[in-house]
């Protein structure tokens, strides 16, 4: 699950939209113009944006465009209003990932963020990288530190793959657990801490005062590679 702003006036479809997608297990943003959503994209960085087209103060295709101009990819879903082909179209060419007409559905909107997600994680898997003195090819399933190979367990490479796909953002213990384990468990296990605290052996100069792999206190990790 991700983190999902959602920019609508509309307080009543703001507020069950909020409430569907918490349902679903994303946290949400809400911004209720144009201006406030932009800065939301811009400080927050989330997974994915809800973006009406039809907002006061800067209308969502000026968002739209804002945020791609910054170079910021993440995705994008327009709402647009029935009859308006024409916000469409533009939405898509300035950059907008996928569009929904109002009135929608909620399962038909869900379905269309699961798509976007599951697209945007097979794109970002990486397929080598290098961060400090460490080298891992993915691919060959071999890593180096300073030229010297480093055994990782395959765990502690997936671990390190999802880091690198999500690099800057955090990631809860939770996220971490379904993306590497594929399973849920007791939130209190500390499963997670035991293997970065393993892997930071391995790859940090100072496991002590980690580099990369840095805790978010009460939240989760975040790679800064």
């Amino acid at each position: 699950m991700g983190r999902v702003l959602v920019v609508e006036d509309d307080n009543a479809m703001s507020i069950a939209l909020r409430d569907g997608l918490q349902y679903e297990g994303h946290t949400v943003m809400l911004a209720t113009d144009g201006s406030a959503g932009l800065s939301l994209a811009e400080r927050e960085r989330p997974d994915l944006v809800i973006l009406d087209v039809m907002l006061p103060v800067m209308s969502g295709l000026d968002v739209c465009k804002r945020i791609r101009s910054s170079g910021n990819d993440v995705p994008i879903i327009m709402l647009t209003a029935r009859g308006q082909e024409a916000d469409k179209v533009v939405g898509l060419k300035i950059g907008a990932d996928d569009y929904v007409t109002k009135p929608f559905s909620f399962m038909e909107l869900t379905a269309r963020i699961e798509a976007i997600m599951r697209r945007q994680q097979r794109d970002e898997q990486p397929t080598s990288y290098r961060f400090g003195e460490v080298e891992v090819d993915f691919i060959g399933i071999r890593a180096t530190r300073s030229g010297e190979p480093l055994e990782l367990t395959p765990r502690e490479y997936k671990l390190l793959r999802q880091f690198i796909s999500n690099r800057g953002r955090v990631l809860t213990r939770d996220k971490l657990l379904s993306a590497v384990w594929g399973y849920n468990v007791v939130p209190v296990t500390r499963t997670v801490d035991m293997h970065i605290a393993k892997l930071r052996k391995k790859i940090e100069v100072d496991p002590e005062e980690p580099r990369f792999v840095v805790t978010v206190h009460g939240v989760g990790y975040k790679f800064l590679g």
